[in-house]
């Protein structure tokens, strides 16, 4: 029997198979980007500076998109289509081609702007977006503000997490946070079948909901343990200010 608020260091897949049908609320995750050139180009000393960045992507297999098995494996555990998947401008089509044409689902495209993207080279445009594909069928999104409901969001890469919990595509927290925000109850479960440095888990912390996370690279997996723990202190200290004994 799986237990939430737990993450597993497992493949996906295999846990995914190991949950009862219906049983998530909510799927936000941020799975590997299908990138085909790992290759900054060029020989300038930018060139290299660049280039360990995209070295490490293809090391700990982050550039080969996501496994297509794990698709039917997702809507089959969620009570309803309810779901976040960050990806590449390549993964778009086939997204949208497997839930909005193959499953009759809504979507919207959740766009992080970054104000300041690593400088690109001849014959590319910057990398200055990061896209998120929201897909619903009868999945629950009531953002409560005008502030919440927003679609792009503009703010600098997260050097601070970054540095706190290394991973290399690591999302920002506060727009996590807010996509759960929108579209989940407290109490109802997320869950995150890549869970990389565990930012979805955290968010869930704060939030009140539950969560279940699977990473399959140790080192990651060893990050997100790290930053679990590290929320929970925090959140224990919140709690001990505001009810001293």
């Amino acid at each position: 029997m799986t237990e939430t608020n737990k993450i597993y260091r497992m493949d996906c897949l295999e846990g995914l198979k190991r949950l009862p049908d219906s049983c998530v609320d909510l799927i936000m995750t941020d799975p590997p980007y299908l990138i085909k050139d790992t290759h900054a180009g060029g020989h300038s000393q930018l060139a290299r500076s660049i280039q360990p960045i995209n070295d490490c992507l293809k090391e700990n297999d982050l550039v080969s998109g996501m496994n297509p098995l794990v698709l039917p494996e997702l809507v089959r555990v969620m009570k309803r289509i309810n779901c976040y998947i960050w990806c590449s401008k390549a993964q778009i089509p086939g997204y949208l081609d497997f839930f909005v044409d193959g499953l009759g689902c809504s979507f919207d495209m959740i766009v992080w702007w970054k104000t300041n993207p690593p400088p690109t080279f001849h014959n590319k445009y910057l990398s200055d977006k990061e896209y998120c594909l929201y897909f619903r069928k009868g999945g629950y999104c009531q953002p409560d503000s005008y502030e919440k409901a927003k679609t792009v969001y503009f703010q600098p890469i997260n050097i601070y997490d970054k540095k706190d919990y290394p991973h290399p595509t690591i999302k920002p927290l506060n727009i996590i946070k807010n996509l759960i925000e929108n579209s989940s109850r407290p109490g109802d479960l997320v869950l995150d079948p890549f869970l990389g440095s565990g930012t979805t888990a955290a968010a869930c912390l704060e939030l009140g909901r539950n969560y279940l996370g699977y990473e399959i690279n140790p080192e990651y997996f060893g990050t997100a343990e790290k930053r679990i723990l590290d929320t929970r202190a925090a959140e224990r200290m919140i709690k001990n200010t505001q009810n001293p004994e």
